[in-house]
């Protein structure tokens, strides 16, 4: 029998995800920046490993942030049943959500022949943080990383911002990314709390870079109207908080952004598709970041070789 608490699962885990990001908004806390410290930053994972996608970044932060979860695994009761591992009795499942593909027949109303539709439906499921589960292999257990040295760290974030190959000019005392001259402007690095800071804000700037109408070609306007704007500093937002889930930046560093917190929440409010849709983009965006920066460090290795 099973000794868990598993929340009933929700027929709409759109608005459930939304529901709860608003609470925390309205309180002054952004959901998207991760919880944990003492080791290395990273998304939350799936119990082979590989990263967790999109809002459920966002959602299994928030999670892990609320019940003081140290490790960024998750699996399934059954999952963790084939380690030999057992959730401890009263612990509470959280939500991870996926989307099925399926074909239903529908009548062309043109032809009135029948014809098989692609649609999607999103679908939620129950998964459990490592920390919640007793008996598993020593590879799940925490690892305490240091953090490399200085100067060793630092100069290995600045190759990989100047391998992303956006044209940036520094000077003046604001950050922003101008669509019209494809340029991002930021201040000097001395105007910054910290180059942590600095990076972070960069960042930010960058995945806006990446909706430039050659690259991403991101457009929000058909659906959000008059609010694309604030969605488009969400998404980059939630990109900046990826981007640094990758590279290890401090959690503090983001920026913020309270200006946009009223917007934000007037679009999750009417629409609670709304975050599913800024993580898919913002996931996008970081992806195309990480694969700028692969190929332009790649360009200048080629060059020093020749």
């Amino acid at each position: 029998m099973r000794q868990y608490r598993s929340d009933k699962v929700p027929a709409n885990p759109a608005e459930t995800i939304t529901r709860a990001i608003i609470e925390r908004l309205e309180a002054g806390v952004r959901p998207w920046r991760q919880p944990w410290a003492g080791g290395p930053v990273s998304r939350p994972l799936r119990v082979c490993g590989t990263p967790y996608r999109g809002a459920n970044v966002i959602w299994l932060w928030m999670a892990a942030q609320a019940r003081g979860f140290a490790s960024p695994t998750w699996m399934t009761y059954h999952q963790a049943q084939l380690l030999g591992g057992q959730v401890r009795k009263g612990e509470r499942g959280t939500l991870a959500i996926f989307y099925k593909s399926y074909t239903k027949e529908v009548e062309n109303p043109g032809t009135g022949e029948r014809e098989d539709e692609a649609r999607r439906v999103l679908k939620s499921f129950t998964v459990f943080n490592v920390d919640q589960i007793d008996r598993l292999p020593e590879r799940f257990l925490p690892v305490t990383m240091p953090l490399p040295e200085l100067n060793e760290r630092d100069g290995a974030l600045d190759a990989w911002f100047a391998a992303v190959p956006a044209r940036l000019r520094h000077g003046g005392g604001e950050a922003y990314y101008m669509p019209s001259t494809d340029e991002i402007t930021m201040p000097e690095i001395a105007a910054f709390r910290s180059r942590d800071h600095y990076r972070a804000t960069l960042a930010h700037e960058m995945a806006h870079w990446t909706g430039h109408a050659s690259r991403l070609d991101r457009t929000l306007g058909n659906r959000f109207g008059s609010d694309a704007y604030a969605m488009e500093e969400l998404v980059a937002e939630l990109t900046a908080a990826m981007i640094g889930a990758e590279l290890g930046l401090p959690v503090d560093h983001l920026d913020d952004h309270a200006s946009y917190l009223a917007s934000w929440l007037k679009v999750l409010k009417t629409d609670s598709r709304a975050i599913l849709t800024a993580a898919a983009k913002a996931e996008e965006a970081s992806a195309f970041l990480l694969a700028s920066q692969a190929r332009g460090q790649a360009q200048e290795a080629e060059r020093l070789a020749a």
